[in-house]
């Protein structure tokens, strides 16, 4: 496999540039589309080819696809809140530029699309843990885009024969984290508060759960999902640690004084069944949350 192309595209971001560490470090000729919206040229690994491209246009990006063996497609504007109050601008890119990446890698004769898919498309339901057979439900612009486009996944794959395949990931947290950004998450708010010499703010009782996964993990299950031969059909498959945290245990772990909010409209609980994963991948979440919170205190605080 070693210099093979790949394409990531989002890989200026903070789970794109973890793959395409990832990626240069098993030799692969990596070649990164990014508009830098969301991420920083300086999180590109020097040993990839960055394309300061937008995945909205079309011809802009096709020809970076020529000879890609594996496409990694993460570009997106993730916030929930954003895609509420800017609905058009969201679906241009998060459905239309996904759109794009697949007629690109169709047209290029790319092997497989790993698209990264959101557990946002679940929405609320009542049975934990969450399935991948599970109607999905969103409630946001963005859980929508991002279940439309598992929907092209599969598409693509029975009507043009371009192997895809979709990880919903869950709540992913580790290093390169913005804490002001759309994967802060809480884990790093909290350390931006510890930081600060501010309490930790915990909406409503802090008992609601999350399913944080690390970023490492997440990086392993893309590699993993390009090259399983068990993959290809546009199948969607959870990325979640399957061991969810109340905000209060999150809390705990940081350290420092907490302070209650008032409540927000939110799940009360995420958890994802892995098991899909495992049989289809043979994939295992490896870090634990106490030992991923750790580290992150050591590397920011």
């Amino acid at each position: 496999m070693k210099n093979k192309k790949i394409v990531v595209t989002g890989g200026a971001g903070f789970i794109g540039s973890n793959l395409v560490d990832a990626l240069v470090e098993q030799n692969y000729d990596v070649h990164v589309i990014d508009n830098l919206s969301g991420g920083t040229k300086n999180d590109v690994n020097p040993k990839a080819t960055l394309h300061q491209k937008d995945i909205r246009n079309l011809k802009d990006i096709k020809p970076i696809f020529r000879n890609a063996m594996y496409v990694f497609h993460l570009a997106a504007l993730p916030r929930v809140q954003f895609s509420i109050e800017n609905p058009i601008e969201t679906h241009d890119v998060n459905v239309t530029g996904t759109l794009n990446v697949f007629i690109a890698s169709k047209e290029a004769g790319v092997k497989r699309v790993v698209y990264s898919a959101s557990s946002s498309a679940y929405g609320d339901q009542s049975v934990m843990p969450l399935t991948e057979d599970m109607i999905p439900n969103p409630k946001s612009p963005y859980g929508l885009h991002k279940y439309v486009g598992e929907v092209y996944a599969k598409v693509w794959s029975s009507v043009y024969g371009l192997e895809t395949v979709s990880l919903r990931y869950f709540n992913v947290y580790g290093p390169r984290f913005n804490p002001d950004g759309a994967y802060a998450l809480v884990i790093g708010k909290f350390l931006k508060l510890t930081k600060k010499g501010k309490p930790l703010t915990i909406t409503g009782d802090g008992k609601q759960t999350r399913d944080f996964t690390h970023v490492r993990d997440v990086v392993r299950a893309n590699i993993l999902a390009a090259t399983s031969d068990k993959v290809g059909k546009g199948e969607v498959i959870n990325i979640g640690a399957g061991r969810n945290q109340s905000i209060n245990r999150i809390a705990e772990l940081v350290g420092g004084t907490v302070e209650f909010v008032p409540a927000r409209l939110e799940p009360k609980d995420t958890l994802a069944n892995n098991s899909l994963a495992k049989k289809l991948l043979g994939w295992i979440p490896e870090v634990k949350i106490e030992d991923g919170i750790e580290e992150l205190k050591k590397k920011y605080l």
